[in-house]
């Protein structure tokens, strides 16, 4: 993310530009005016949803923590995105929000500005822990239950925080604000923000601006994800051919660590160009214009679209998804919930004696010393058994149609034979 460029308020507006500067204004609106703000405002919504489901009782694990954490930094990062470079495109295009460009802008860009650097290093961060804890998961699952462990994440998450805080915290001191002029049309005073004496040191911009930038936000954590996941890779592919001698958590771990390569393939796509943008800001003066609003728009997409990839390549984060927000249930409307969305956990049978019991794959049954009463699909029997009270249930088929729910046919004879020797095979249970 490249925001010495756009620290400058006092550019001019479209009507009033050159033909260059016309070209360079217009493609200013539509990567960040227009797809940088509508792709954000979607992304938000997005991690909003991915920290939900996240957070459910049945997905808390490390690299879930892991995951919710860097959702929370994603959507910092882009609203401070659509802040810093959205909201100004549209101005200097349209001439619309004009109090906010010359008002508000100036006064929030000095918290907004190295609290978006912050952000970009926690995500950074945290994409190399997400990626070093599938490592271990993976390539020594042996040490992965003492390593991969939820407090070991949030400790991971606190001390990211802070060393990404520490590292950004000159960034307060790089710029300020200047009092323009009175505007007797808004009856208000305008401002604009400029570099401090400390941006403008020559020996603070070759160090921190840009070889530590580069080091600690490019070159270590790009050069570690790739060792990190060309191993995993490689262990992804052995597993698969072999697939049929995995065990079911073998299976598990190589299939999340598939959707967070994927989520690492999209971290290095949309931040390449920026990587670009930082050298060749370094070693042969500023990058053009068009190429920083480009990187600035990639890294909001990547801030956006894991929750894309967690849907595509998650299956219980899709089962969930669903379950959650688009049954019928969900929407206020009675009715029972897709099969596929089904996450229940086991049911728990009580016999009485103060013991509980977890069944699968079976009717429910509740059978009583007076009677018995067994229903099945919605329909009720009645009649004579021991003591004793079931609750299971299977998962069922989807339905090709409407349900349609019949009358139970009166139980007699042989068929009364047969439920008694059912209740007596469950009660050997």
């Amino acid at each position: 993310m490249n925001i010495s460029n756009t620290l400058n308020l006092s550019g001019l507006l479209y009507e009033e530009s050159n033909d260059e500067d016309k070209r360079k204004i217009l493609y200013e609106f539509v990567t960040n005016g227009v797809l940088l703000n509508v792709i954000g405002i979607l992304g938000i919504f997005g991690n909003i949803i991915s920290m939900i489901i996240l957070s459910r009782p049945q997905m808390k694990s490390s690299i879930n923590y892991l995951l919710i954490g860097l959702a929370r930094c994603d959507t910092v990062l882009i609203i401070t995105s659509v802040l810093l470079f959205g909201i100004p495109a549209i101005f200097k295009y349209t001439g619309y929000l004009f109090i906010y460009y010359f008002k508000v802008y100036p006064h929030l860009v000095r918290v907004i500005y190295p609290l978006a650097l912050i952000a970009q290093t926690v995500s950074v961060y945290l994409t190399l822990t997400v990626t070093l804890e599938r490592f271990v998961a993976v390539c020594h699952p042996l040490q992965a239950r003492s390593m991969c462990t939820y407090g070991r994440a949030r400790l991971y998450v606190i001390l990211i925080i802070v060393f990404s805080t520490l590292y950004n915290l000159p960034r307060f001191w790089e710029v300020q604000l200047v009092e323009l002029t009175y505007d007797s049309k808004y009856n208000t005073t305008l401002y604009e923000v400029s570099m401090t004496q400390l941006r403008d040191n020559p020996v603070y911009i070759s160090i921190y601006i840009h070889w530590l930038y580069l080091i600690f936000i490019y070159f270590l954590p790009f050069t570690s994800l790739a060792v990190l996941n060309a191993a995993i890779y490689q262990q992804v592919r052995r597993a698969n051919q072999e697939r049929q001698r995995l065990s079911r958590q073998q299976k598990k771990e190589i299939g999340l660590a598939t959707m967070l390569l994927c989520v690492v393939v999209v971290f290095f796509l949309c931040n390449i160009l920026a990587l670009v943008n930082n050298v060749l800001e370094a070693f042969y003066g500023s990058p053009l214009d068009q190429v920083v609003r480009t990187s600035d728009m990639l890294i909001t997409i990547n801030s956006s679209v894991n929750f894309i990839i967690y849907v595509i390549f998650g299956e219980k984060f899709k089962r969930l998804f669903l379950k959650l927000f688009c049954s019928r249930g969900w929407m206020g409307v009675g009715g029972r919930d897709s099969p596929d969305a089904n996450t229940h956990d086991d049911s728990v049978v009580s016999n009485g004696d103060g013991r509980n019991y977890s069944l699968r794959n079976s009717h429910m049954y509740h059978l009583h010393r007076t009677g018995t009463t067994v229903v099945r699909n919605g329909s009720t029997t009645s009649g004579n058994s021991n003591s004793m009270h079931c609750s299971t249930r299977i998962p069922r088929a989807p339905s090709p149609g409407p349900c349609v729910y019949y009358p139970a046919r009166p139980i007699c004879g042989s068929e009364w034979e047969n439920e008694n020797t059912t209740t007596t095979s469950l009660n050997k249970l």
